[in-house]
């Protein structure tokens, strides 16, 4: 509808004070006094009911006007020789003028135009559902084209249910609002006439919602008035129902979604108008009350009992770890315990957002130590331990300060190599959950007399020449690097030290040192890493390297070239950051330069790289690398201070994760050419500060 302007009852009074229209007929010079003319008439527009006045010479001689529309008027309100007065008739439409007269008809140059006073006097009623029908009243409603409701909602006079001079009804729109009336006459500049009270449109009223409290998934009732005009209830927390169970003006039956919460009702009706309950809905809980076995051991199972136990969609343990629900009916939940619960009230959580917690705290099984075998023991020798529930002990700790990963344990038998520095004195057994457990055993820790190495480097670089300190190395023949590279150059060898200079060929990363005695036994050292990068072999396969190979989008960090950090004079990625929780690093999508189609299906054939140098300690969280295509969501966590606590390379390493290690959920990835969407890295699932420097990263045949 183009731009238009009201006219309102009053208003069309200014038209009735319109000058006359001054005639262009004019007297020849030669013209008879005799003669009939013209000169004027007006006003114009007239109202219909209303005189209009014919002002020249010997007009007393006219005998009737024609109007438009064939209307002749012969009856003059008053009729003198310089003016004529006739009412306008109400038939009288738009049009020329013609007046008659024995000297012939005298037809005026200019039309008459009709003034037209529409006007609403009443509507009625003043109330109305939508859909009902109302009639409006008033003057020349004949000439109205539409009814134009709140909201914008236009009825046509095609859709009239009746309408005359005097009376149009027509119902009110399904998505009409309580306001103003407006008529139109439907013209390009039309005449718009408003109501001077506003039609309450009615909306639905809520009385009172049942059952309460209500279990998610069941059927809720809702009752008031006009409830056959609600076309969506939202609950508190924003889910939304639009199928009803069933519906009528004074009743409405909807099933409750599993994740409404607490509170008021909407209604929500065809015009998007809003009706808020004073009644409430409150949410069921489950109760709970049995959890079985008591103590529960981490890493099996506990089955609940109680009352609407289907409702929980979450169950946090002890030191707020969380265990996945394996199955749940109304009556019986069994949930997997984390193998880090800790002892502590169990909680259970609902998608409508309640929570219920255990009467009782719920215990975890501890491990129990039964024997310790040998009690008397050098270092780098297996010590056996048996007892019960052993399956669940992560690590042992020894006399001064050291400990050591378990090598293999069952329910009731655990092993476990003494390391190097172990002083005599009980153990400790250190559960998945961190339960200490201490032995009434002690060790006895004799002494060794083959090498052992007591220090070394925790890191190193090729041809760095490196002291690792012990008791009777003068043993050692030969020290091999990984992977099988033999050492060639040496500076002091004693009893107590070997200093040994790092080939440039030995492999990069975390591995370990043998040294090999004259009598062919092997001693293992603790875990170095040997710093430095690997060549990139394939430039075709590289897909980032910040240069010409750059992100789209990160949270933080950014591609920088620092000549004191660069690792060939080229850009790297620079991340300085607090990361807490999700924070991207760098992608890409839509296979923008990303050669899985060259790898395809032969993923068991490759392997991804990067070249990172981590500057400070990171000391959690992951680094979530991605691949998402067609065939799935592809992720491998790199986590590698998970065991130590923390991780720093001290300069720039090659790090390489296998390919057919990415899954999504647990499908292995098996066709690169599948990846079509987004590829790059995240820091997820924890939080340390990382501040870290990333080149190359690349695939790489085996």
């Amino acid at each position: 509808m183009s731009q238009l302007f009201k006219i309102k009852p009053l208003l069309l009074l200014v038209f009735l004070a319109s000058l006359f229209i001054v005639e262009a007929c004019k007297k020849d010079d030669d013209t008879d006094s005799d003669q009939i003319q013209l000169l004027s008439f007006g006003p114009s527009p007239v109202l219909r009911g209303g005189d209009l006045r014919f002002i020249g010479t010997n007009l007393d001689k006219v005998t009737s006007i024609v109007l438009a529309n064939n209307v002749e008027v012969n009856t003059f309100k008053s009729k003198t020789a310089g003016e004529l007065v006739i009412v306008v008739p109400e038939a009288t439409v738009n049009g020329k003028v013609v007046l008659k007269t024995p000297q012939g008809d005298i037809q005026a140059k200019t039309e008459l135009k009709i003034s037209e006073p529409i006007t609403i006097t009443s509507f009625s009623p003043a109330a109305a559902r939508p859909g009902a029908v109302i009639s409006i009243e008033g003057t020349y409603l004949n000439l109205i084209k539409e009814v134009i409701f709140t909201n914008k909602k236009v009825v046509k006079d095609s859709a009239f249910i009746s309408h005359t001079k005097e009376k149009i009804e027509v119902k009110v729109p399904d998505d009409a609002k309580t306001g103003i009336i407006i008529i139109s006459n439907g013209e390009a500049d039309p005449i718009l006439v408003e109501s001077a009270t506003e039609l309450v449109v009615t909306l639905p009223t809520v009385t009172q919602v049942s059952p309460t409290p209500v279990k998610a998934g069941t059927a809720l009732t809702i009752e008031g008035t006009d409830l056959d005009l609600t076309r969506e209830v939202t609950f508190t927390g924003g889910s939304k129902v639009t199928s009803f169970t069933s519906i009528s003006g004074t009743q409405l039956v909807l099933n409750v979604p599993a994740d409404a919460k607490d509170g008021p009702v909407k209604l929500s009706v065809a015009s998007l108008e809003e009706v808020t309950s004073t009644a409430t809905v409150v949410m069921s809980v489950p109760t709970i009350n049995t959890i079985s076995p008591a103590p529960a051991k981490t890493g099996g199972t506990v089955t609940v009992s109680g009352v609407d136990l289907d409702l929980v969609t979450r169950v946090t343990f002890g030191g707020d770890k969380v265990g996945a629900i394996q199955s749940t009916s109304a009556t019986e939940l069994t949930v997997n315990v984390p193998a880090d619960a800790q002892d502590g009230s169990v909680t259970f959580s609902t998608a409508a957002g309640k929570t219920v917690t255990s009467n009782a705290s719920l215990t975890m099984v501890k491990p129990t130590i039964g024997t310790i075998s040998p009690t008397d023991i050098q270092v780098n020798n297996v010590l056996t331990i048996t007892g019960n529930d052993l399956d669940i002990v992560s690590k042992v700790q020894f006399m001064g300060g050291t400990e050591a990963p378990v090598l293999s344990a069952s329910l009731t038998e655990l092993t476990v190599n003494v390391p190097v520095g172990t002083q005599s004195g009980p153990i400790h057994l250190i559960a998945n959950n961190g339960d200490d457990v201490i032995s009434a055993i002690s060790l006895t820790i004799l002494a060794s007399t083959s090498a052992t190495v007591t220090s070394m480097p925790a890191s190193a670089r090729p041809g760095d020449m490196i002291d690792i300190v012990g008791v009777n190395l003068d043993v050692v023949t030969q020290v091999v690097f990984p992977i099988d590279i033999t050492a060639t150059m040496f500076g002091i060898k004693t009893e107590t030290l070997i200093q040994v200079v790092v080939p440039e060929n030995a492999k990069t990363g975390n591995g370990t040192i043998k040294l090999i005695t004259a009598t062919g036994e092997i001693i293992e050292t603790p875990v170095i890493n040997i710093t430095g990068v690997d060549p990139v072999v394939d430039p075709t396969l590289v897909f980032f390297n910040f240069d010409d190979l750059t992100y789209w989008w990160n949270d933080t960090g950014t591609a920088q070239n620092d000549p004191a950090l660069s690792l060939d004079g080229s850009n790297y990625y620079y991340v300085d950051h607090s990361c807490n929780g999700w924070t991207g690093f760098f992608w890409r999508n839509g296979q923008n330069n990303f050669p899985g189609a060259t790898i395809g299906t032969n993923v068991n054939d490759y392997v991804l790289k990067f070249d990172i140098n981590v500057l400070d300690p990171i000391t959690g969280g992951e680094f979530a690398w991605r691949m998402k295509g067609s065939s799935g969501d592809f992720w491998y966590y790199w986590k590698p201070w998970q065991d130590t606590g923390t991780y720093v390379t001290n300069g720039w390493v090659t790090v390489t994760i296998p390919l057919n290690s990415f899954y999504a959920g647990t499908t292995q990835i098996a066709d690169l050419s599948t990846i079509t969407e987004d590829f790059g890295v995240a820091f997820n699932n924890g939080a340390s500060q990382v501040k870290a420097c990333i080149d190359n990263v690349r695939f790489e045949h085996l």
